[in-house]
């Protein structure tokens, strides 16, 4: 494949040798002619004189010989790690006394998909999608996390003081719903996960999401006992909206929800030292405004969710 800005083309080529091998002309005629330097001019009529017309072809740019080159008996040895235990560049490089950069680069030659791209579990690649528009796909999800207690935990009181408040601080539920297409997300912080809750959680998103005019159309969850009850299934039936639940031990698939729930932890609960359960519920507010309208998004080239839903206002607030 010739580059976007070489000078010559294969007929360029072709034309430059033979004014130089067959008519005659001088090199240095021949390249202001073509408009590139002499030695270039020397070099296609040189390949001419050698291999005719098909010596103006491209050729390979890689080298006849890799003297330093990984051998092959250790690439496969990094492959066969790869494969049986699904180790990354650099556990496997400490286990072969190799160098994660080498390790990464035959890893790479070879094709081999990320460690991200892969369940864990049976080695197979994670089929990644995104759904046209918003509401075809809405994921729901569940997040049980530790409270605060009054005083603060570890990270104020320091661990051994924090042991001692941790006691009977209970839990909180984290029932959040995101949009496959946009990656908004409503989400509340509940007092315990069980059908009742789960069900009103779930109107509540609905409305939010009709709100901002999105039709929900679909909905995905795992296999939780409040997900499997008839009061949820009727809700979602009395609404028009079809219910799917993830094959049991894959979360993969419910995968944006659970990214969303990683990242709540780091840049929301976990992410500064919270004196009390409430102090740190009055910030999730404030966090999951930033989230749907500031904060920049990967999958959206660095545009907020909000960026995807023309009737959600508040961008710019």
């Amino acid at each position: 494949m010739v580059h976007r800005n070489a000078p010559l083309t294969e007929t360029g080529r072709l034309r430059l040798a033979r004014c130089v091998v067959e008519d005659g002309w001088p090199l240095r005629r021949a390249a202001e002619r073509f408009q590139v330097a002499p030695t270039t001019a020397q070099r296609w009529a040189a390949r001419y004189r050698a291999s005719g017309e098909a010596g103006m072809a491209d050729r390979s740019s890689r080298p006849r010989h890799s003297p330093r080159r990984t051998p092959t008996r250790t690439e496969r040895r990094i492959i066969k790690v790869r494969i049986l235990r699904r180790w990354g560049p650099a556990r496997i490089a400490h286990l072969l006394d190799l160098v994660p950069p080498t390790v990464h680069r035959v890893l790479t030659r070879f094709g081999l998909a990320r460690l991200t791209h892969l369940d864990r579990a049976t080695g197979r690649n994670i089929r990644r999608y995104e759904r046209e528009r918003p509401g075809e796909l809405v994921h729901v999800d569940i997040k049980k996390l530790g409270n605060i207690p009054d005083g603060g935990g570890h990270k104020v009181l320091g661990r051994q003081a924090g042991r001692k408040t941790r006691k009977n601080a209970g839990y909180s539920y984290i029932h959040t719903a995101v949009d496959d297409h946009s990656r908004l997300a409503y989400s509340e912080i509940l007092t315990d996960e069980k059908k009742e809750t789960a069900t009103g959680f779930w109107t509540r998103a609905h409305a939010y999401f009709t709100s901002v005019g999105i039709t929900v159309e679909r909905v995905l969850t795992d296999n939780g006992a409040c997900y499997k009850s008839h009061t949820w299934r009727d809700t979602l039936a009395a609404a028009g909206i079809t219910h799917k639940r993830t094959r049991p031990y894959r979360p993969q698939t419910n995968g944006k929800v659970e990214r969303l729930n990683r990242t709540l932890l780091d840049e929301w609960a976990y992410a500064r030292p919270y004196r009390s359960e409430q102090e740190r519920r009055d910030a999730f507010p404030d966090w999951l405004h930033t989230y749907n309208h500031h904060r920049g998004h990967t999958a959206l080239a660095g545009k907020p969710p909000a960026s995807r839903v023309p009737n959600l206002t508040g961008q710019y607030t």
